[in-house]
């Protein structure tokens, strides 16, 4: 949203790495013993199961839809003197350096609900964070929340929830999405939901009473941090114990999947970071050379077997 033009390289479509499959860009509603039943009626045979259904957002279909989302999102930014960003979790906080850095004189106030930023990590390194957002004069206010209902852009008084009123010319909402696991409640995984809607797995990464059945990310009860790499690490338990089965080999030779301890980077506008590994907390310019220069989307690009700059 700071840079529109990342996005051209950040977006990538499935169709350009996933060469040797068929994609169906649809919602799944249902499934049976066999079968996965879309949106749109559509019925897919499988004789194996991943369900990656992560969290629900809504957000354009197509490349074109979403890079235009992204350029209005740059020009409400640019546009603003002051701006709002509701939620202090990485994507909140993420935003707000970007922002800060970019653009030092606007001015611009984050609202989080909770008693610290980024919840998900270390208070240490949740006062690191606090204490660089203060240095660009990001005015922090925290166990408070914004009362959004009928709110859009271009109101200039926002409602806190201790009756005290803030004001911005926008708003970001940046809070946690819901699973995406809904869907599931009423079909023949309902019984494998926790009490959080996370589907419950085995050591393998199959839904616990399912032999062919995995599910992997965020939708899982992996006592874990929910982040991009340790889904990617899953995905590879995965893919290896699916190889596994379906060259008839034995159930004793499955990949087990061990949780990960928290390690985590939060970019800080361009050039820093703040970095949780599992004995120290790191915020500057080091972290700041592993992520922020570009985000991991070259990493990720590489993987996917794409040119890393196009």
């Amino acid at each position: 949203m700071v840079e529109p033009s990342f996005g051209e390289r950040s977006l990538i479509n499935h169709r350009d790495y996933l060469t040797n499959g068929r994609i169906v860009t649809s919602s799944a509603i249902n499934i049976t013993e066999t079968q996965v039943l879309t949106a749109e009626g559509r019925l897919i045979s499988y004789d194996y199961l991943v369900i990656a259904t992560g969290r629900t957002d809504t957000i354009p279909k197509t490349r074109t839809e979403r890079l235009d989302q992204y350029q209005a999102e740059h020009e409400k930014i640019n546009s603003a003197n002051s701006i709002l960003i509701v939620g202090g979790g990485p994507t909140g906080v993420e935003l707000a350096g970007e922002i800060a850095v970019d653009f030092p004189d606007k001015k611009l106030t984050l609202v989080h609900n909770g008693p610290r930023l980024l919840e998900f990590i270390g208070p240490k390194a949740a006062d690191k964070t606090l204490s660089w957002l203060k240095s660009k004069k990001v005015d922090v206010i925290l166990e408070r929340s914004v009362n959004l209902s009928n709110v859009s852009d271009g109101v200039k008084t926002y409602q806190i929830s201790t009756g005290e009123t803030t004001k911005a010319d926008c708003h970001f909402l940046c809070t946690g999405k819901p699973l995406g696991s809904a869907w599931l409640r009423e079909t023949l995984l309902k019984n494998n939901l926790d009490g959080y809607g996370r589907l419950m797995v085995d050591e393998n990464l199959r839904v616990k009473g399912r032999k062919n059945i995995f599910a992997i990310g965020d939708i899982t009860d992996i006592p874990e941090s929910k982040q991009g790499y340790l889904a990617q690490k899953q995905a590879l338990v995965a893919a290896k114990n699916l190889k596994l089965l379906m060259t008839g080999a034995k159930e004793s030779k499955l990949e087990t999947y061990e949780p990960h301890s928290v390690k985590t980077i939060v970019s800080l506008g361009r050039r820093e970071a703040v970095s949780q590994l599992p004995f120290t907390t790191i915020i500057g310019h080091l972290p700041g050379l592993i992520k922020s220069r570009d985000l991991f989307v070259g990493k990720t690009r590489k993987q996917l077997g794409l040119e890393p700059h196009t």
